[in-house]
């Protein structure tokens, strides 16, 4: 069975610090969670809510999408907090590895699914230490659904249409563009590779 899912990070071309992760598997179970190493406080805490401060692209794109205070506490909540560090999402990074870890575990033969997945398998295989310390059951490689696109000659998908870099909404995403590539002909998409589709005996290019 495939978990489609996708990670939120700061990555500064030496580490990656997860922020957020939303898992999909195909039987409708969800997962989402937010690290509470963004909420700590302590010097690493406020070091990392620094970089993140300083980082423009996150701060206009993954931070909004990250919980939000509702009701009264709008008013209330600290004016700076990136998030609502209280929402019920924000957990230990040692409770998301052991979650995903269940999540995972309980689907029978997973098949990790991402888009553009190479950093989201990082960021998920670091919740659990080195590649070795990997639970039993959590597969060691993540499927490319771009470079599945790609094999299948890079056929236009769905749009997404709201919820962009939050997590758990692009893990549905990714689910709808599995959807789609899976609805394409089959006698077609069998026998494609990259930007070339074989038609009889000629070989043609794809548009």
């Amino acid at each position: 069975m495939r978990i489609f899912y996708d990670t939120e990070f700061l990555e500064d071309g030496h580490t990656i610090e997860l922020i957020s992760i939303g898992m999909v598997a195909e039987d409708g179970r969800e997962y989402y969670a937010v690290s509470r190493r963004l909420t700590a406080r302590t010097w690493n805490g406020w070091r990392l809510r620094r970089r993140i401060r300083a980082h423009t692209w996150l701060m206009e794109n993954v931070i909004p999408s990250l919980p939000r205070p509702h009701g009264d506490w709008r008013n209330h909540m600290p004016h700076d907090w990136l998030f609502n560090y209280l929402d019920p999402a924000v957990k230990k990074r040692k409770r998301i590895a052991a979650d995903v870890a269940a999540f995972i575990q309980a689907t029978p033969d997973p098949e990790l699914w991402a888009w553009y997945g190479s950093y989201d398998h990082v960021a998920l295989a670091q919740l659990f230490g080195r590649m070795i310390d990997l639970p039993d059951g959590v597969p060691m490689w993540t499927n490319d659904l771009k470079q599945e696109a790609a094999r299948l000659g890079d056929p236009t998908l769905p749009e997404q249409p709201d919820g962009v870099h939050n997590a758990l909404a692009d893990a549905r995403h990714n689910m709808v563009r599995a959807q789609a590539l899976g609805a394409l002909p089959r006698a077609k998409a069998d026998r494609c590779v990259a930007s070339h589709c074989v038609e009889g005996d000629h070989i043609i290019a794809l548009d």
